[in-house]
């Protein structure tokens, strides 16, 4: 089999998409296109339909896109190439074990297939997620079954882990111990892992970039921090007929007589400059919650002001 080596740019991500479109009849993908830096987490947060796990499984090669490349670890990857996914751990909700058998053989069966397996990690993953080797899959909860596929992904070592929603569903000890499991994973600055959820919180405790997707397509997508330091609530008071200035990004969100709340998208001093020169008096700044932040992206992405 013939890999494709690609230009050096996109060789240096973990993973990139370009262009990448595949439409179904309810559904469309939209040239989604952004890059994953190799030994960063990234997060890819959307409403429920919004196109990660399909975005996910194009990566994996599962579903072959309509248009567009993908690129995982420097190589492009289809249905047809299974090389590239032997660094790849992927996890996604609708895959099984086999209920009958019991966690230990299923341990025996994917070092088998694996040979970086680490049956010293593994031994500490049992113990760190109250798992046993004796316990039968049909026994566990959804929580330890998560766990379960968890250890058996990350026991085997891989460069790469796309994680397809790994806390949904799941209590907040459970939710706990995974991510804590997966900031330990990348303190080896040569491992990457792409996380996508609809839940801010959990994707903002662990994620350096992100990537903001609805309705198929990509709204925004930039490290976390500089999301969390481009947006403001802005509190103004102003006369009746006052005029929003012109300033990108800028917008009226809510308004009780003179008092107006405002967003910025882009915030800077130079915000404050014109808010003053328009006539308003600004009486707070405040930091958006990364969930706000999410949800005005989308909304704006909605209304065709993609940031």
């Amino acid at each position: 089999m013939t890999i494709e080596v690609l230009k050096p740019d996109i060789a240096q991500a973990a993973i990139a998409l370009q262009r990448i479109s595949k439409k179904y009849k309810h559904f469309e993908l939209k040239e989604v296109s952004f890059e994953i830096e190799q030994g960063t987490v990234a997060g890819l947060i959307g409403p429920n339909g919004a196109g990660k796990s399909t975005s996910m499984r194009i990566m994996m090669g599962l579903v072959q896109p309509d248009s567009g490349e993908v690129s995982v670890l420097g190589q492009k990857i289809s249905s047809h190439e299974a090389h590239a996914k032997q660094e790849i751990g992927f996890f996604s909700e609708d895959m099984r074990l086999y209920k009958p058998e019991a966690l230990g053989w299923h341990m025996q069966f994917v070092r088998s297939l694996y040979p970086n397996w680490d049956e010293v990690y593994a031994k500490q993953l049992l113990k760190r997620f109250g798992l046993l080797e004796e316990q039968q899959i049909k026994g566990l909860s959804h929580g330890q079954r998560v766990k379960a596929m968890l250890l058996l992904i990350l026991a085997r070592k891989p460069k790469l882990l796309i994680l397809d929603e790994p806390t949904n569903g799941l209590d907040p000890v459970a939710k706990h111990e995974i991510l804590t499991e997966l900031m330990r994973v990348v303190e080896d600055d040569q491992r990457t892992i792409l996380f996508s959820s609809h839940n801010t919180q959990d994707v903002e405790k662990i994620c350096d970039s992100i990537t903001f997707i609805d309705r198929g397509v990509v709204v925004a997508s930039r490290p976390r921090d500089e999301f969390l330091e481009r947006w403001r609530r802005i509190k103004v008071t102003a006369a009746e007929n006052w005029t929003l200035p012109n300033v990108r990004g800028l917008k009226v969100d809510s308004q009780l007589r003179s008092l107006r709340v405002l967003i910025a998208d882009a915030y800077s001093d130079e915000v404050n400059d014109q808010l003053l020169k328009s006539g308003a008096a600004i009486e707070a700044v405040e930091t958006l919650s990364l969930e706000e932040i999410f949800v005005n992206s989308v909304m704006r992405g909605r209304e065709g002001d993609v940031s």
